[in-house]
């Protein structure tokens, strides 16, 4: 390991301070006053070069914000060839660029494609960090507490392996996994107890979505292939995602509702 990375390898092993991210963000918030403090008192030559540094960044601000504005520009376009004769009909018109246009159809498509799923539960209450880990106290004399016992219910597929012990930093108990869930189709008006493949996403953190933590309101991905369910060409459907609708915590079970494409 290369003498100047002790940071990363350290991080790597005992993962982040839980305020990192907060941390991070107020020392950025203090590099635009610091930066302030220093050119108020630096003189001479250093401050002629600190003045040239500082020019070209606000040059490329400049320009950057130019680019934003440019979007809500209309453009009249100009042939690519201007010895390229127009036909009669298009002799009147004058063809418009308008990039404002363009990315807000390249947003709206997302958009569309985002919401081709209804989900039962649009919100859901979140879950402080007190509340998801317990913190564990290590080390000869239980002094160290990086390391966190996830108190809520996960999901780890079927090849996992748990780090060595000093390595580990999440702990997810045996007792708090599941496998199978509950899942109701809504125009079948059935529940069906299906196999999970995958935690897609948890609407608290993407830490909770990479632990695998089941909450109200995850995404999850079953395996439908034993229902038989099948595309418009024919293809059998294997897996498609639902929803948990319940606190699997309080239950003991995972409950949740088939996402039907609109």
């Amino acid at each position: 390991m290369p003498q100047n990375e002790y940071i990363e390898e350290h991080q790597r092993r005992h993962g982040k301070r839980l305020d990192h991210e907060e941390r991070m963000r107020k020392r950025a918030a203090r590099e635009v006053h610091k930066a302030s403090a220093v050119a108020q008192k630096t003189i001479g030559l250093k401050a002629k070069m600190l003045n040239k540094k500082r020019r070209a960044e606000k040059i490329q601000m400049k320009k950057t914000l130019k680019a934003h504005e440019e979007r809500d520009v209309k453009k009249a376009t100009t042939s690519s060839d201007p010895d390229t004769a127009l036909p009669t009909y298009l002799l009147d018109r004058e063809g418009q660029k308008d990039a404002k246009a363009l990315s807000s159809a390249v947003k709206e498509r997302r958009k569309d494609k985002a919401a081709r799923y209804s989900v039962p539960l649009p919100q859901v209450r979140g879950i402080a960090e007190d509340e998801a880990f317990k913190v564990i106290k290590t080390g000869k004399r239980k002094q160290k507490g990086w390391k966190r016992m996830v108190t809520k219910p996960t999901f780890v597929g079927e090849s996992f392996t748990r780090k060595p012990p000093k390595l580990e930093r999440f702990v997810r108990p045996m007792g708090l996994r599941y496998k199978k869930a509950h899942i109701t189709h809504p125009e079948l008006k059935a529940s069906f107890n299906l196999p999970i493949v995958s935690v897609k996403k948890n609407p608290q953190s993407p830490l909770y979505t990479q632990l695998g933590v089941l909450t109200k309101g995850t995404i999850i991905e079953v395996n439908v292939s034993e229902l038989g369910m099948t595309t418009t060409t024919g293809k059998v459907v294997w897996g498609k995602y639902a929803q948990v609708t319940n606190n699997p915590e309080n239950d003991g079970c995972v409950n949740g509702v088939l996402l039907m494409s609109s």
